[in-house]
């Protein structure tokens, strides 16, 4: 599955001149098409009408732009000859050196919003998409799809790279990524103020990646990109359809596998012609249709579902649609209400999520990881802001589920 399609482009202009074009991501940016060669454009190495395209943020479309049926709150600044995007941008990248700058800063990000169904993104190296296909569930820091739609090539992608499962280098052939529905915005945090105020104050040598600015943004010497993190640091489970995704070096997207509850497991959709971008993935056969997620230990975040009273496992198919979990279609019945189960600790007074336990061991994730609960619990950081450790279950106290309540 690429983004080249069959049907008639629209017309758009861009720079003062006019490109057969479509629009990706709901609006957010659009695909520009063109017979010949020209500043920006890429060649496309499958055969079709156009030979070459270019991707550009709906912004820079000057004419032809039709808005999304739903689109997605677009990133906000109040420019003006004393505020250029220049200086918004050396804002986003440097903590405010005053109110005022705090305040403009601010406003920006905070026009940027997450609602249900907004289609968010997380950058994986090949060793977290094995991670996902083998049952780990999304966290950590993650991106509205709308703010980067345009990034299409691996190094155009490489901006990310700091915030997801491992970094891509920009000389990488293949951009991996995880694209889900968001299922409610308290799921998910700016990462800027108190959140992520520990994590600023990280040394280099304690942390993976690159430094968390602050601000909300992620660092980039050229892209104003908002970014958010899962609230506290918590793993989120997957709704139906998320995807796992590859790009590659000319822009074309391609669905590796797209994520099935029922089965609890992810369904192969790349075809003979794209098998050789699961080569990177190490234990996983490129030949095989069907990838089980196996489960043999408790998941400690779950949603859960009402039902005539009853509580049972639920599935979320945002924006519209949440059942009960089951493998016949008669049985998913709508639920009646809806939570987010998430098992929270503490250990030595750091709050903490639940990952793995067993009679003797527990395994954590810090909720507000900082360099004393860091150093005082010996976590260990294995994506950027992700924190983890095997704590002795006589240490651990306050283990509890707490539910995340979402209005339907």
């Amino acid at each position: 599955m690429t983004t080249v399609n069959d049907t008639e482009p629209g017309t758009v202009l861009v720079d003062g001149r006019a490109y057969p074009a479509e629009a990706v991501a709901g609006g957010g940016a659009y695909e520009l098409f063109s017979e010949a060669p020209a500043p920006g454009f890429l060649r496309m190495d499958l055969p079709g009408r156009w030979a070459y395209h270019r991707f550009v943020p709906a912004a820079e479309v000057t004419a032809g732009h039709h808005a999304a049926s739903t689109p997605e709150s677009p990133l906000c600044a109040p420019l003006s000859r004393a505020m250029s995007w220049d200086n918004v941008h050396r804002m986003s990248q440097r903590p405010p050196r005053d109110r005022q700058a705090a305040e403009l800063i601010g406003s920006v990000r905070a026009s940027a919003v997450v609602r249900r169904g907004t289609r968010m993104v997380m950058p994986l190296s090949p060793d977290g998409v094995i991670a996902l296909l083998r049952g780990r569930l999304p966290h950590g820091f993650c991106y509205r799809e709308w703010d980067i739609a345009h990034l299409r090539t691996p190094a155009e992608l490489a901006v990310l790279g700091a915030g997801g499962t491992g970094a891509q280098e920009p000389a990488d052939e293949i951009a991996y990524v995880l694209r889900w529905r968001a299922v409610d915005p308290r799921d998910y945090m700016p990462s800027a103020g108190e959140a992520v105020a520990g994590l600023v104050a990280m040394p280099p040598h304690d942390r993976v990646g690159a430094a968390v600015l602050g601000t909300g943004f992620a660092p980039s010497s050229s892209e104003l990109i908002p970014e958010w993190i899962t609230a506290d640091f918590a793993d989120l489970p997957l709704p139906a359809h998320a995807a796992l995704v590859a790009y590659v070096p000319d822009g074309t997207e391609i669905v590796l596998y797209t994520f099935q509850p029922e089965q609890r497991g992810w369904l192969r959709l790349a075809g003979p012609k794209w098998r050789r971008l699961l080569h990177p993935l190490r234990e996983i056969s490129a030949d095989q249709e069907y990838l089980p997620v196996p489960r043999t230990d408790p998941v400690f975040s779950r949603l859960i579902g009402t039902f005539r009273g009853e509580d049972y496992e639920a599935v979320a198919d945002p924006p519209e649609e949440f059942r009960v979990l089951a493998m016949s279609r008669a049985a998913r019945y709508p639920v009646e209400s809806l939570r987010r189960r998430t098992r929270y600790a503490h250990w030595r007074g750091a709050p903490c999520t639940v990952l793995a336990a067993d009679s003797n061991w527990v395994r954590l994730r810090l909720c507000r990881p900082d360099p004393q609960n860091v150093a005082a619990l010996g976590a260990q950081c294995y994506e950027r802001g992700v924190y983890e450790a095997w704590a002795p279950a006589t240490e651990v106290t306050d283990a509890q589920d707490v539910d995340i309540r979402y209005p339907l």
